[in-house]
């Protein structure tokens, strides 16, 4: 709004550029900033480059070229070294992966709650609190003493999106939330994140799923398959380009994408 004062900046992305494989890149001289309290998605088909982004911000992986500045400090293998940045930027953010079997590995889901407040040294009574107020929102209470395994797949997403909240991080990075979900859950987790930006929450979302975006999005960038930014702007301005959603790969030349939904001609 004209008159209040920016967003603070918690990333700055200068021409950043990886390769899981020599000649093979999957990001090419990416340049992007992200402010505080962004609802933003990130748009682009598969292998685009986007889920790749966001574990580079979460200091997964880091760039083969380019710098990255999370907080104010450059995110490199050597920053994540010192302890004290360490702990301080893995309180900060958090990360919910798409599969949720790869994030979860406790004996059950009290433990896997609990790991990420004890790893970062809090007492026990303090974790207890946490791990209580964190399964009571989310909706877990009632499988606490169970097995991770046993769980369906939107339960087992919800005990992702707890281990992350235990921490209460700043940032919420989130690779392709609504993959394999059922409606309710899906409509359940749409609302829970909304709730969440609306408390203040930085929530950036990797997708391909165009129906959460006005939902969830004040800002979208989508990527092109050659692995650079296509577009960055309102949710309105990209939505309604069909041109720029055809030439990413976002929707089929016979698909009828409108605002409010997405319907295929058959």
């Amino acid at each position: 709004m004209k008159g209040e004062p920016p967003l603070d900046m918690i990333f700055d992305i200068h021409n950043v550029s990886y390769s899981y494989l020599p000649g093979q890149s999957v990001l090419t001289d990416i340049n992007l900033n992200i402010r505080q309290g962004e609802g933003l998605v990130i748009l682009g088909a598969n292998g685009s480059g986007k889920s790749t982004l966001l574990k580079m911000l979460c200091g997964l992986i880091h760039p083969d070229s380019g710098q990255i500045y999370a907080f104010g400090q450059e995110l490199t293998e050597d920053a994540l070294r010192d302890s004290k940045f360490l702990q301080d930027f893995r309180q900060r953010v958090g990360f919910v992966f798409q599969n949720s079997d790869a994030q979860l590995f406790s004996a059950t889901v009290w433990d896997e709650l609990a790991f990420a407040p004890l790893q970062a040294g809090l007492t026990k009574a303090e974790v207890n609190r946490r791990v209580d107020d964190v399964a009571e929102l989310v909706g877990i209470r009632s499988f606490l003493d169970r097995a991770p395994y046993k769980l369906s797949g939107g339960e087992k997403k919800k005990v992702a999106l707890a281990c992350v909240l235990t921490v209460n991080p700043e940032v919420l990075f989130l690779d392709e939330p609504t993959n394999g979900l059922d409606p309710r859950t899906q409509f359940w987790l749409v609302e829970f994140l909304s709730a969440l930006q609306k408390a203040g929450k930085t929530v950036i979302m990797a997708t391909h799923d165009l129906s959460i975006v006005e939902e969830l999005a004040q800002r979208v960038i989508v990527f092109r398959e050659d692995h650079t930014i296509a577009a960055d702007g309102i949710p309105l301005q990209v939505l309604s380009n069909r041109e720029l959603l055809l030439e990413v790969n976002l929707i089929h030349e016979r698909s009828h994408f409108h605002l409010g939904g997405n319907r295929q001609h058959r």
